[in-house]
């Protein structure tokens, strides 16, 4: 789906990944679910291009509902699989600390399970070589993404700022759909391995500049990163409060 000149987006509220479309060729950040592989193909016949224009892909961090088809563009395409080194094990391995499921309602459990099924989300193929980013770095990919860390939701989770789409992809440093409440809104993100520094972290994105901000789950919020910084803090404040 178009969201804006450069900008598409594969999948839905549930799970979603985006697309950066240049005449230099494409980038993507995020890889989704195993089934949205048939996303990616329909996406790029709307653009007239195939997986031999994609140069790379940048992955906000390394959990399976981000890295889907990540290993088959690498393997059958040779697409590098870029990915900030503190999460690069979790990545080829998917070693993880447990976490909290906090909040849920049975409902959009449900229902994000039974996608991520419908998906294969159980069939994740771990990535077997990456290429390690850091922050503050600018990749030689369409676009020209730039790397901000934002460790909380894990150690190497990562925004990609991309000028070019006035664009900032987050990952899980934020939601706009909670995958197993579903409230909507920006706010935290659940199956957080360190949810104050995730809240920390937020600031890191206020001075972007950008129209768009993209999270790994949730409606595309078209507004900028200060203010949807300041409406996850509100809803943080509010869960405390309550």
């Amino acid at each position: 789906m178009k969201l804006a000149p450069h900008l598409h987006r594969l999948g839905n509220d549930v799970v979603a990944c985006y697309l950066i479309d240049t005449d230099e060729g494409i980038t993507l950040i995020d890889a989704g679910l195993p089934g949205h592989w048939n996303d990616l193909q329909q996406e790029l016949r709307t653009l007239g291009k195939s997986a031999a224009d994609i140069r790379g892909v940048v992955l906000t961090h390394g959990d399976s509902d981000h890295i889907g088809f990540a290993e088959r563009l690498r393997t059958e395409h040779g697409v590098p699989v870029h990915v900030h080194a503190a999460d690069a094990v979790r990545t080829r391995t998917g070693e993880k600390p447990k976490v909290a499921f906090g909040s849920m309602r049975l409902g959009p459990t449900l229902g994000f399970f039974g996608y991520s099924l419908r998906k294969n989300g159980m069939r994740t193929k771990y990535v077997s070589e990456v290429v390690e980013v850091a922050d503050g770095d600018t990749l030689e990919l369409p676009g020209s993404p730039v790397i901000v860390g934002m460790p909380g939701h894990s150690p190497g989770s990562i925004a990609v700022h991309v000028p070019l789409a006035d664009a900032v992809c987050v990952g899980d440093a934020l939601t706009t759909r909670h995958v197993l409440t579903g409230r909507t809104g920006p706010q935290p993100a659940p199956f957080t391995d360190d949810p104050d520094e995730a809240i920390t972290s937020l600031d890191r994105l206020a001075d972007l500049k950008a129209s768009w901000v993209l999270p790994g789950h949730g409606a595309p919020a078209h507004a900028t990163p200060a203010e949807v910084v300041e409406s996850v803090k509100a809803a943080k404040r509010a869960q405390a409060a309550s």
